[in-house]
């Protein structure tokens, strides 16, 4: 395990309770994050008009200032369930309580998985108290509780720092899930940032949607928005809240923080053969900059192109175009990597083959759109479109 600079005062479990068929008996599929003391909490969740229990009953709850933690199930999203599903997300929330000894409103919940089936709560009863017996503050369980929340992911998706703000150490710890069903608003995707730092909630509720802005809603795979995504920060710091140029910086922090998870899941989208980063600069509206980005994440055109390593240039440059921006294509110029191929609305000669090589070769890769309308800029994270993908997201179900 890599040496994480974990939150100080959050405890961790994962385990397994029999929520997953069969055939995956022994893996972990139920994670508890518990707080030591109440904490700050807010959250921003999915814009999807069909929303999972979960998110009903956390937007319930949140904001708050006495949150004690969160209860995750995942192969299960309790999503399209009716009365059943808000009482099943609800008794999560109770049995966890008992657990540890809190009221049940201080507790939260969050589920993933397929949609349209009911929670088997006569496995994930049991698996609750398992959770709440195995609490620890210790590497391995939160790599447990990590690997719990994953559905089709390839691998745990964590990142973690401390940065030093008024003289005191403050350690960030962020994990996420999220491979497939990945479109803005948010992604098909989990995340919990978890912080010692003395942080107000209504703080808290106010940069939330900012930070995910900047990560979570900067990133697509094939624009699907899901109906369980959840952002949740926890803040449990017993000093004084963080004000001013403090508080500032902890939220540039935690921003990036969200911005290299969500980096993580374009990365871990299943199949992908590159991750690709989309910058564009020079808009008059950093939304405008936003909206041109996940246009072309968003086009299949444009991503099976980079798959068969095709520097089909005109494919990224009518995207834009049909984004719903007002520009001209004299105000456009546009590279992949370090190649310039279209310069103020004229194509550049350019060697097809290098810069198909280029693509091949590279994981990561990134396209850069410079405008020349105004200074807003934004960056967003997509892949390509593979035959795998294609394929592991036919089977899902079956």
């Amino acid at each position: 395990m890599k040496d994480w600079q974990l939150a100080r005062g959050f405890r961790f479990s994962g385990v397994h309770c029999g929520i997953r068929p069969s055939g995956e008996s022994d893996r972990l599929d139920l994670a508890l994050i518990v707080s030591d003391v109440p904490a700050n909490a807010a959250g921003v969740f999915t814009r999807n008009r069909v929303v999972a229990a979960p998110v009903k009953v956390c937007r319930e709850r949140l904001p708050r200032n006495d949150a004690r933690g969160i209860v995750i199930c995942s192969g299960n999203a309790n999503a399209c369930t009716g009365e059943q599903g808000m009482h099943d997300a609800r008794r999560m929330t109770e049995l966890s309580a008992q657990g540890i000894g809190c009221k049940a409103e201080q507790m939260l919940v969050a589920s993933t998985g397929v949609i349209g089936r009911l929670l088997p709560m006569d496995v994930i009863g049991p698996g609750i108290g398992k959770a709440a017996a195995a609490l620890s503050a210790n590497a391995e369980s939160f790599d447990r509780a990590a690997r719990a929340i994953l559905t089709t992911d390839t691998d745990i998706k964590v990142r973690t720092r401390t940065i030093s703000i008024d003289g005191q150490d403050i350690r960030l710890t962020g994990f996420a899930k999220g491979a497939a069903m990945i479109g803005p608003n948010m992604a098909t995707m989990l995340s919990f940032l978890l912080t010692d730092a003395s942080i107000a909630s209504e703080d808290l509720a106010r940069f939330a949607p900012t930070a995910a802005d900047r990560s979570f809603h900067s990133v697509s795979v094939e624009g699907h928005t899901s109906t369980n995504d959840s952002l949740l920060f926890l803040a449990n710091g017993s000093g004084p809240a963080l004000e001013g140029e403090s508080l500032r910086r902890f939220e540039a922090e935690a921003t990036a923080v969200c911005a290299e998870l969500a980096c993580a899941i374009a990365s871990d989208a299943e199949g992908a053969s590159h991750v690709i980063t989309i910058e564009v600069e020079g808009t008059r509206t950093e939304a405008e900059a936003r909206l041109i980005a996940k246009t072309i994440a968003e086009s299949a055109l444009v991503k099976t192109a980079f798959f068969g390593a095709d520097p089909n240039w005109g494919r990224i440059v009518s995207a834009a175009g049909y984004s719903g921006v007002d520009f001209q294509e004299e105000q456009l110029s546009l590279w992949i990597g370090d190649f310039k191929l279209y310069e103020a609305g004229r194509p550049l000669p350019f060697d097809a083959k290098a810069v198909s090589d280029f693509i091949r070769n590279r994981r990561e890769l990134t396209t850069r759109l410079a405008f020349t309308l105004g200074s807003a800029r934004s960056t967003f994270y997509t892949c390509d479109l593979t035959y795998e993908y294609v394929r592991l997201n036919a089977d899902y179900t079956t």
